[in-house]
This record gives structure tokens, C-alpha cells and sequence, in this order.
């Protein structure tokens, strides 16, 4: 019990702050030695931080279903991201496997971030057809464990002069299909013979959303004070940990 919930709250933290999920779960599953279990518990991990997103960005989601440009916006981002996903599926999944693709995707993390800070005072709030492209691009290339989504997907829209505050919103509001698509794609693989302890996992799923919620409070003050940078330096320690001590 313990473990799931030392994993929901790692998940909860990392899904949304710029550090990477998939890289700390990598990690973390290396170390407590969960492999047939692994699947189920990723799922059941990013639903409960799903169910944060939909609670944190509700009045958005309603704002945005309200508008026309914003559903192409997102839906154009859905598609480019999961062309690439789809496209490179083998690819990726061996990464999955490699501790030390995890520490050069972190160290990728780190370098971005470092890079957006000088984007900071962007003022840009209007997104268009380019800059859903752009993003669509960056959430792809976010599916490498190790490589922060919200850190690559925040940044790139800093790069194309968004203003902060819009460009942490809207990142998050285009990477629900994607969250979501993947945990579906997932839960496929799940191996139901295993003997799984429900209630471990409902408190993993909780655990999960409850720290998803903070967390995304955090990047959102965060990026008011624009420290983004502060995130680079933990991706870049932890990266070269990795690479000295998990095998």
C-alpha cells in the first residue's frame, strides 16, 4: 500500500510540474520492482491526475467548448501528437525500458527550460493555426520518458510568444485528449489474471488526483514569478543520479 501511494503522489507531482512523470515512474518502478504490475498501475495513476486536469481547468473546458477556434486549436494538436505517437510506438516503448534514455530526456527537460526563461515576458494571448502545430510537435516529442510534457508543451508556447498565464491554460487544455488517449491505449495491455488489491489502487488513484491538484497550483505560481528555471536544475541533478546509480 505504501508503494501506490508513494507512486500517486510522485505521479500526481510530476504529471503537471516540468519534471516528467514517465521518467520518475520509470524510475520508481526499476526500484520497487514492479513489472507485471506496471501497466495497470500507470493507468490507474494518470486517470487519477486526468480527473485533477478536468477539476483544476473546468470553467476553461466550458469556455473552450464554447468556441469554435479552440476545439480546432486542440483537436489540431490531438492529431499531430498522436500521429507521432502512433508513428513511433516501438520507439518509444523501448525507451520505457532504459533508465539511461530516462537521464537524456531529463537532461533534454533541463536544457528547455533553461531556454524558455528568456521568453518570459512574452505578451501574446491569441493562439492560432501555427502555434497549435508547434505544440502538437513539442507533446509528441514529450512521449520520450525522461522529457517533461508540461515543461516542453509550456515552452514552446513561450517560444512562439505567448503570454504565460495563456500558455500554461492552453497547454494543459490540449493535453487531455492526449492523457487520456494514452491511458486508454494502455489499459488495453493490463493483464486482468493478476491478482490486483483494489483498494490499493483506488488510494493510488486519489492519492494521484489530490496531488495533481497542488501541483498544478504550483507551476501556476511558478510561472507568475517566472522561476521556470527552477525545475531545469532538478532535471539536470536528478538526470546525472540516474545515470551514476540505476541500471
Amino acid at each position: 500500500m505504501l508503494k501506490l501511494i508513494i507512486l500517486g503522489a510522485v505521479q500526481g507531482l510530476t504529471e503537471f510540474l516540468p519534471v516528467s512523470s514517465s521518467g520518475h515512474l520509470v524510475v520508481l518502478e526499476r526500484l520497487f520492482g514492479l513489472s507485471q504490475e506496471a501497466i495497470a498501475i500507470t493507468v490507474i495513476l494518470h486517470l487519477g491526475t486526468c480527473l485533477s486536469l478536468l477539476v483544476f481547468f473546468f470553467k476553461d473546458i466550458l469556455k473552450l467548448l464554447r468556441s469554435l477556434k479552440l476545439i480546432i486549436l486542440v483537436v489540431i494538436v490531438t492529431v499531430i501528437t498522436g500521429a507521432i505517437g502512433l508513428s513511433g510506438k516501438n520507439f518509444f516503448e523501448a525507451l520505457f525500458s532504459s533508465p539511461r534514455a530516462v537521464a537524456f530526456g531529463w537532461l533534454i527537460t533541463a536544457a528547455i527550460l533553461f531556454a524558455a526563461q528568456r521568453f518570459m515576458d512574452a505578451k501574446r494571448e491569441d493562439l492560432n493555426f501555427k502555434d497549435a502545430s508547434f505544440l502538437g510537435l513539442a507533446q509528441g516529442f514529450a512521449i520520450i520518458p525522461g522529457v517533461s510534457r508540461s515543461g516542453i508543451t509550456v515552452s514552446s508556447l513561450l517560444f512562439r510568444n505567448i503570454e504565460r498565464n495563456a500558455a500554461f491554460r492552453f497547454s494543459f487544455l490540449a493535453s487531455i485528449p492526449a492523457i487520456f488517449g494514452a491511458a486508454i491505449l494502455e489499459a488495453r495491455k493490463i493483464d486482468f489474471s493478476l491478482k490486483l488489491n483494489p483498494t490499493e489502487f483506488v488510494l493510488g488513484f486519489l492519492v494521484s488526483f489530490l496531488v495533481g491538484l497542488l501541483a498544478l497550483r504550483i507551476l501556476q505560481q511558478v510561472l507568475k514569478k517566472a522561476k521556470l528555471y527552477y525545475f531545469g536544475y532538478y532535471c539536470a541533478v536528478i538526470a546525472v543520479l540516474t545515470l551514476i546509480f540505476i541500471k
